[in-house]
């Protein structure tokens, strides 16, 4: 496994981690893909208090207990379950971040988070004060570093301005292009890394049927699908080729996967041990569809 330093943290994180939303209700098969991402040299595992209502949490705290100290532990803040458990209202106000983060440690069954993460967030937000539950909670010791996940370049830019995120987590893939135009350069500027996600666009990319994606027809996402197989040739799988390319851009520091089998979780983790892809690659694959930027929150 190759690691890479998360933003101005001094945190070393495995290039691929684990998205723990995917784990299925199968204690016996997730003890099996936790134990192997260990064994390979994952470290980084991501949850949120939403998953699962915090059952999420309460899984994957269990599965690395006994490996904590070796281990980067994320999860998310700002959805608020209802009082009936039926959905959740936005919330991202100082007094409800001090408060959830409680019962975050608790599910996860540690006294500290390495990275605390803002799960989404609006200019319209408090953002001051959102800041501020953060570090509060840094100087405390109950979290570590802190970032947002995002895919609002106006958001991205205030937090980068007004805290001190170590980290974005955003949507990236060939099909979804758009942190190119308006995100990466800023956040490699400032040394703000970036987590992230989406990177086989809900598996369109490595063989599930097409369908309309983002604003792309079924065609184009097969068109797009073809061009990830034709680069694979022989020499890697498509899932491979689709997370080498989601980790090619600099500022790129971890491709955060759903894995639910072992031979998922085997192929994909293979993706860092293979050659990157040739610039004559990278045009290939960019040459299928035309870019698309953000047309809203810009």
């Amino acid at each position: 496994m190759k690691y890479s330093k998360l933003g101005k943290s001094d945190l070393s994180v495995s290039r691929i981690g684990i998205g723990c939303m995917s784990l299925k209700d199968n204690e016996t098969e997730n003890k099996k893909i936790i134990g192997k991402a260990l064994e390979m040299g994952v470290n980084f595992f991501d949850t949120a208090d939403l998953y699962e209502n915090g059952h999420n949490e309460i899984k994957i705290g269990r599965l690395l207990q006994s490996d904590r100290k070796r281990i980067i532990l994320a999860t998310k803040v700002g959805n608020q379950m209802r009082a009936d458990g039926k959905g959740w209202d936005w919330n991202p106000n100082k007094d409800y971040i001090i408060a959830a983060v409680e019962g975050s440690l608790k599910r996860l069954g540690t006294d500290y988070i390495d990275l605390y993460q803002l799960h989404g967030g609006t200019v319209n937000d408090p953002i001051d004060d959102t800041i501020a539950a953060f570090e509060i909670l840094k100087e405390q010791g109950k979290i570590r570093n802190y970032g947002i996940s995002s895919i609002r370049p106006n958001v991205i830019r205030e937090y980068t301005k007004r805290s001190a995120i170590v980290s974005v987590m955003m949507q990236y893939s060939l099909l979804d292009r758009r942190p190119e135009e308006t995100c990466f350069e800023l956040l490699e500027k400032h040394q703000i890394a970036v987590l992230g996600r989406g990177s086989v666009a809900q598996g369109l990319l490595v063989g599930k049927t097409a369908k309309p994606y983002l604003g792309w027809s079924a065609g184009e996402v097969e068109k797009a699908a073809r061009a990830v197989q034709a680069v694979s040739g022989d020499s890697a799988t498509a899932a491979q080729t689709a997370l080498r390319y989601a980790l090619h851009p600099a500022v790129m520091n971890i491709a955060v996967i759903g894995v639910s089998s072992l031979a998922q979780l085997e192929d994909s983790l293979q993706a860092v041990e293979l050659p990157a892809l040739t610039a004559e690659e990278l045009t290939q694959l960019q040459e299928t569809l035309p870019f698309k930027g953000y047309q809203e929150h810009r």
